[in-house]
């Protein structure tokens, strides 16, 4: 576990290349909330270079996942998403795919006389090269459990095929979809916008086995660095605000320790 506090950007610079399995990270989303005051130091000039150093050392067939929402200013969304999975894109990742974190109930900033009330971020997830990691989480109740599975895909060509499972019994529980329903995580005083544990845990065991190196960039409260641990993963976070690092050392401490009763 090696946890840093400083600019994320300077510090990466001082990481050596291609040692990262998995990023998940939620960075500022526009100005949406406001960090002890740190807002002003958060921009495209920012995050170019941060997805730069992502793709330096993010190993081959690794992966990022990039949380994210936009600002609505003057009556329009600005974008920033779309900017920066395009930036990542344009460096040199693949976008492996683009999911959704459904939020059960209207949680965010924003007027609702003129638009529907938003529920959802982008998850958007990154890998360099060819994807090495993925444990399908299978927890999606089936509706026709015990049936045998029939039907036909449809063809690049317009003509049908039978599936390659025909025949197959249907079991109780099949593979997650990509919009993923978690209810966000209490606003504490210590932070305005704290990540999921539940959202932070499913990721990190889709995409990485024991013993991978986890990283977050932008450590906040520490949901990662905890969920990590927690894991049997190794964890290595970046937070510039003071305050916020001690909070987020706090509960990785915790974690570690409770994984090591845990084990007695």
């Amino acid at each position: 576990m090696k946890l840093f506090n400083g600019d994320c950007v300077e510090t990466m610079k001082t990481f050596d290349s291609e040692i990262i399995d998995l990023t998940v990270t939620s960075p500022p989303y526009d100005n949406l909330r406001t960090y002890n005051g740190n807002n002003d130091q958060w921009g495209e000039h920012v995050w170019k270079e941060v997805i730069e150093q992502l793709y330096r050392i993010t190993k081959d067939g690794g992966v990022v996942v990039w949380v994210v929402g936009d600002a609505t200013i003057k009556g329009s969304e600005t974008g920033t998403s779309f900017k920066q999975a395009l930036y990542f894109k344009e460096v040199g990742f693949n976008l492996h795919d683009t999911m959704i974190y459904l939020k059960p109930n209207f949680s965010a900033v924003g007027a609702l006389k003129t638009r529907y009330a938003p529920v959802f971020e982008y998850m958007f997830i990154f890998s360099k090269g060819k994807i090495k990691t993925f444990n399908p989480i299978k927890d999606r109740h089936c509706k026709t459990v015990g049936k045998k599975k029939a039907g036909t895909i449809r063809q690049t060509d317009g003509s049908m095929k039978r599936k390659s499972n025909e025949g197959w019994i249907q079991p109780e529980y099949g593979q997650r979809f990509n919009v993923w329903e978690i209810s966000p995580q209490s606003r504490g005083k210590d932070h305005p916008a704290p990540f999921p544990e539940q959202l932070a845990n499913d990721h990190i065991i889709s995409w990485s086995n024991e013993n991978d190196i986890v990283f977050d960039p932008f450590m906040g409260s520490g949901t990662t660095g905890k969920m990590a641990v927690l894991n049997n993963r190794q964890f290595i976070g970046i937070e510039l605000d003071p305050d916020y690092f001690k909070i987020s050392e706090d509960r990785i401490k915790k974690a570690s320790e409770q994984l090591t009763l845990g084990c007695a």
